[in-house]
């Protein structure tokens, strides 16, 4: 598991290292959707559930999870998704990411390419976990969490941001027009020109443009870790490297209960 050095909360983002999953989810998936037909055990999934949640002090019950949709909704964990046993996905919230202010809740991302964001006001203990991928990135959904946060009692100037693994500019290749977007929503910087196959193709920084939203959304720079690490690497799981048969990460944040160890 990968942690920001400077977090006081307990959180991490998961490699696929460590878990009881076998065959394409080898070894700790998070993901419990069918893919092309497949799907992990579910009792797979829930050990590797338990197992994380364990390492950071968590009981199984803890893991607020989402239905996640590549948008920008912000929501409160909401308690009824907060139980022990698997969540079906009718069950959850729809959003792509969520806060809380409550002890012993822990919020979850599910990432495979997607950027991770987990979030932490430790002085209002208050904290955020968001999903963003160029749609979400674009529609500033790590602001909105910011955002979200303060409604809370959290203060931008205090809250720190840890971005985990994610598909690297050099692996991300995308179309003028989804190009063309970022330049129009002021996050043209972050579009670079790599010459693949003799062509100037556009390609995404979402590790950078989130910190350039982060950053517009009052955080210190020196309160934002960014992992640097690409999700096509043997040690995560890549929908585009895997042609979408792959498991998920989880990227997960918690509150502890007064006088938890974790």
């Amino acid at each position: 598991m990968l942690r920001a050095p400077a977090f006081g909360s307990p959180h991490a983002f998961t490699t696929r290292r460590g878990g009881v999953s076998a065959g394409l989810y080898t070894a700790l998936n998070f993901g419990d959707r069918a893919i092309n037909g497949v799907q992990d055990d579910p009792r797979c999934v829930q050990e590797n559930r338990r197992l994380t949640l364990e390492a950071l002090g968590f009981g199984p019950g803890s893991l607020c999870l989402l239905n996640q949709i590549h948008g920008t909704d912000v929501v409160q964990a909401r308690a009824e998704t907060i139980q022990a046993g698997t969540v079906q996905t009718s069950t959850l919230q729809t959003a792509d990411a969520q806060v809380t202010g409550v002890p012993g809740v822990v919020l979850g991302i599910l990432s495979a390419d997607c950027y991770p964001l987990l979030l932490e006001d430790p002085g209002a203990g208050v904290i955020g976990a968001a999903h963003a991928g160029w749609k979400g990135t674009l529609g500033r959904v790590a602001g909105r969490t910011v955002q979200a946060m303060t409604s809370l009692g959290a203060r931008p100037e205090r809250i720190r941001a840890a971005v985990g693994p994610g598909i690297s500019a050099a692996r991300y290749p995308v179309g003028d027009e989804v190009a063309q977007q970022f330049v129009d929503g002021g996050l043209g910087e972050h579009v670079q020109r790599l010459n693949q196959l003799h062509t100037a193709q556009p390609h995404l920084d979402l590790a950078a443009a989130n910190v350039q939203v982060l950053r517009e959304a009052g955080l210190d720079a020196e309160h934002i870790w960014v992992s640097g690490r690409c999700t096509t690497e043997p040690d995560f799981y890549s929908y585009r490297r895997d042609a979408g048969r792959t498991g998920r990460m989880l990227a997960c944040i918690g509150l502890s209960q007064p006088g938890a160890g974790a």
